[in-house]
Parts: structure tokens; C-alpha cells; sequence
């Protein structure tokens, strides 16, 4: 029960990777916000986490939106006390656009959920972790945040600027009790492709001799345990860095 008593929020968590997150959370004994804009998804996590005797609170959640992100750490607050982790997961794809072909409400949109986002909820939380002396925050990155060929470059930009956000925010706060790391998952076996609109064909192309060298899909759950760890405190010396986790798939870069 490596996170007893502890209150977790994790976005994006109705399904793939939040889903599993939220789950082994539970598990390890934390009490979990399960926020989603899909509430009968993140209702249907909380049913499995609360029959295996888990403690969980579904909240419908529009991560683009401030009024969404409010409500959501408050939530944590009102129901359980306190916040301990926050895991900004949730995140849209892009429909591997180049640049000459992006358009300002797609790249609008992307940077809202995958970077805005996951600022604001950070913003809302680290005021609790500095009265209290400690907090962890975990951000889901991607491979496509390190690297120039694994998504089109609204997607990839929007990454890039989450790593950014967590090195910078890992190293502000350092000595103030609060811990900052994100993960970058690799091929990972989730529904984030429901995200993509009008496959840029010009940039899936280009993108092809990288997505051919994957060594294997990963599962949610492989990056669950990743979350695990960095939400532990077997973690405690880990802060401001990003754990790649996609098989050995950049390495080959």
C-alpha cells in the first residue's frame, strides 16, 4: 500500500492510461479524483475501483476550461481533506499536420488540453502542496515531446512545452516540498487515435520509417506502474526529469 491515505486527482482517467493509473492508485491504497469529460466512463472506473473495495469519486472534468480545473481540486479538498498527487493525463492528438498545413483552431485546441491544461491544474494545486509542505505532480508527456517524428507539429510542440513545464516547475520547487516529473510513454495501446481528425497524409508518410521501428505496443498498464513509482516515495530523490517509457524505441535515435 505504497500510497496509503494519500488523495489523488488523475485526468483523462474514463479509459487508457488515466483508467489504469486511477486504478493502481486505488490499489496502493490512494483515494482518487477520476475526472473525465466522458462521466459515464469515469463513473464505470469508479464502480470497479470502489467493488474491489477502493475509494474513488468520479468528476467530469473539461481540462480546457479554469471553471473544470477549480472544481476538480476542490473536489479533492471538499471530499477527502487535502491533495497529495496530481497526474495531468489527459491529452488529444493532432492529425500529423506539418506546420505549413496547421491550423489555428487545431493548434488553439491541442495546446489548451495538452499544455493549458495541464498548467492551470498545476497552478490550482501547488498552493495546497506549499501549505503543506509537499506535493507530487506526474505529467504525461510523450515521446513525441523529445523527438520530431512521432506526431505532427502541433502535437509535438505541445509536448515539448509539458517537458519544459515540468523541468522548469521540478526546479522552482524543489526545496519547497514539492516534486515535479513527467513521463514520455511510447506506443502505448490507448484510444487516443478517437482524437485525430483528417490524417495529413504528407506527414503520416514522413513519419512512417520511425513509427516502423517500434520494438512492441505498450499496454496502460506498464505506464501505470511507471506513475506508481513516481507518486511513491521510493521516488523521493526523482524531480524535474522525464521517464521515457517506450520499450527501448528512442534509443535507436
Amino acid at each position: 500500500m505504497r500510497l496509503q491515505d494519500k488523495v489523488a486527482v488523475v485526468t483523462g482517467a474514463a479509459s487508457g492510461m488515466g483508467k489504469a493509473i486511477a486504478e493502481l492508485y486505488a490499489s496502493e491504497g490512494a483515494k482518487v479524483i477520476v475526472a473525465d469529460l466522458n462521466i459515464e466512463g469515469a463513473q464505470e472506473v469508479v464502480s470497479g475501483i470502489t467493488e474491489k473495495g477502493g475509494v474513488a469519486k468520479a468528476v467530469q472534468v473539461n481540462v480546457a476550461k479554469q471553471e473544470d480545473i477549480d472544481n476538480m481540486i476542490d473536489t479533492a479538498v471538499s471530499e477527502y481533506g487535502t491533495l497529495d498527487i496530481l497526474v495531468n493525463n489527459a491529452g488529444i492528438m493532432d492529425g500529423f499536420e506539418p506546420v505549413a498545413d496547421i491550423l489555428d483552431e487545431r493548434w488553439d485546441l491541442i495546446f489548451d488540453i495538452n499544455t493549458k491544461g495541464v498548467m492551470r491544474a498545476m497552478r490550482k494545486a501547488i498552493p495546497i502542496f506549499l501549505e503543506k509542505g509537499k506535493g507530487n505532480i506526474i505529467n504525461t508527456a510523450s515521446t513525441g515531446g523529445l523527438n520530431g517524428a512521432h506526431a505532427g507539429a502541433t502535437y509535438g510542440a505541445s509536448k515539448h512545452a509539458v517537458i519544459g513545464l515540468t523541468k522548469n516547475t521540478g526546479y522552482m520547487y524543489a526545496q519547497k516540498g514539492i516534486r515535479c516529473n513527467a513521463i514520455a510513454p511510447g506506443a502505448v495501446a490507448t484510444n487516443i487515435s478517437a482524437s485525430m481528425k483528417n490524417i495529413n497524409q504528407f506527414g503520416m508518410e514522413r513519419t512512417k520509417p520511425v513509427q516502423g521501428v517500434i520494438p512492441r505496443v505498450g499496454n496502460p498498464e506498464e505506464i501505470a506502474q511507471v506513475a506508481l513509482f513516481l507518486a511513491s516515495d521510493e521516488s523521493s530523490f526523482v524531480n524535474g526529469t522525464v521517464v521515457t517509457a517506450d520499450g527501448g524505441w528512442t534509443a535507436a535515435f
